[in-house]
């Protein structure tokens, strides 16, 4: 079933009821009721303290929690004049279409500005709010990305995939283009909403890959926040992904077709703007379970051997097969090879006529191989020197060898 909107009757309702907002802070959230409150009442100081001329609305767009998290939303004190929206939004159950209702909201409202943060934050301050929605309001930044401090194995995802294929794609240097903490402009929720994507992966865990994407693809102004470290309910890489992969990695590979003409003409990164001012704080430590990874990644290449052959070329196949057959005590999964894996399998998905699905499916060992070879590599480094050595190093490489995936993608 199609929805032409996210909001029901009491969102729409509510919202006529206040009329016009300035700034929203969108909360989206599934059986938060043992963090939101924290995360409501720094949501609504921030507004008035840092922007007291702006009519602010703070607003809960909820996936049908049953375990009063919308009730801790409106029973939560907040300061006086902040308006508290909390309802359940339609759509694909996701968390792209609880921000689809917070665009809707956002727009109805006429809002200048609008933010979007984790309902499961710990770490989120007051100051949080005008770091994200200080760029648009204050210098007519149209997107701003959060940009923490994480440990060495928090983000896996996007250290491995989002980060180095978005730097290199499009040019900009947005190290958290999946972060889940947002400010964007009304300008920018108009495009948002245009956009015929919402019985897509995007109404699901595709959405913050294609924010960004969108973002960078429509000339919008991007600038980075220092938000400093993001401590939420971190989870071990080598625990089940589910389908969260899949939807994040299968709408970055599907808009390389949508904006083919665009990325395949850039040849260089720019650096992105950056506001704050960067935050000394030590992150939290994640543990990882490398021989689990390690296992996955075995097993996962048998069980998809098909798949793989088809999509990979013979000699990225037998080294990702060598590979496979390591011991855990002389495992290695090298950033060349995995540049070469993506950019084989970002063709295959666009152009090779296989299963997506399938493919996706095929992909997965293979995340966790090169994340299992990030963790051999950087063992005895702290995260700054991951960060330099590993991390950044891969992205550059991956930009290197740009022209590679160019001439495949022409079929060269």
């Amino acid at each position: 079933m199609a929805y032409e909107t996210a909001l029901r009757d009491d969102a729409r309702r509510r919202l006529e009821e206040i009329g016009h907002a300035d700034i929203v802070v969108g909360i989206p959230s599934y059986n938060n009721a043992g963090t939101i409150g924290h995360v409501v009442q720094m949501a609504a100081q921030g507004m008035v303290t840092y922007f007291p001329d702006l009519k602010p609305v703070l607003m809960n767009s909820d996936g049908g929690s049953q375990d009063g998290t919308r009730e801790t939303v409106l029973s939560t004190p907040v300061p006086d004049g902040v308006e508290v929206i909390a309802t359940v939004y339609q759509g694909i159950p996701g968390k792209g279409s609880a921000f689809r209702a917070i665009f809707e909201a956002a727009q109805r409202l006429g809002a200048r500005v609008c933010v979007v943060v984790d309902s499961d934050l710990r770490s989120i301050t007051p100051e949080w709010i005008e770091l994200l929605a200080g760029p648009v309001v204050k210098k007519g930044f149209g997107y701003v990305t959060p940009f923490y401090t994480r440990h060495k194995y928090d983000g896996t995802i996007t250290n491995n995939i989002c980060y180095p294929m978005t730097r290199m794609l499009y040019g900009v240097d947005v190290r958290q283009p999946i972060g889940g903490d947002f400010g964007f402009s009304g300008a920018l929720l108009d495009v948002y909403l245009a956009q015929d994507v919402w019985e897509s992966d995007v109404a699901r865990f595709g959405i913050d890959i294609w924010m960004t994407t969108t973002a960078i693809n429509q000339d919008m102004r991007v600038c980075q926040a220092h938000l400093g470290a993001k401590i939420h309910d971190p989870k071990d890489p080598a625990a089940a992904l589910g389908p969260m992969f899949r939807q994040v990695v299968g709408t970055l590979l599907g808009l390389m077709a949508t904006y083919e003409r665009r990325w395949q003409g850039v040849d260089q990164v720019r650096p992105t703007e950056m506001y704050g001012t960067p935050k000394a704080i030590e992150p939290e430590p994640v543990l990882v379970s490398l021989s689990k990874m390690i296992e996955k990644f075995q097993t996962g290449v048998a069980e998809h051997a098909a798949v793989l052959q088809a999509a990979l070329s013979s000699d990225i196949w037998r080294r990702v097969e060598e590979a496979a057959r390591r011991s855990p005590e002389e495992f290695g999964f090298p950033a060349d090879l995995w540049v070469d894996v993506l950019f084989d399998c970002a063709v295959a998905f666009n152009k090779g006529g296989l299963d997506r699905t399938a493919l996706l499916d095929a992909m997965t060992p293979l995340y966790y191989g090169r994340t299992a070879g990030t963790v051999v590599e950087g063992t005895d480094m702290d995260t700054p020197t991951f960060e330099r050595e590993i991390v950044q190093a891969q992205a550059k490489l991956f930009m290197q060898r740009k022209p590679d995936l160019v001439r495949r993608w022409r079929g060269g």
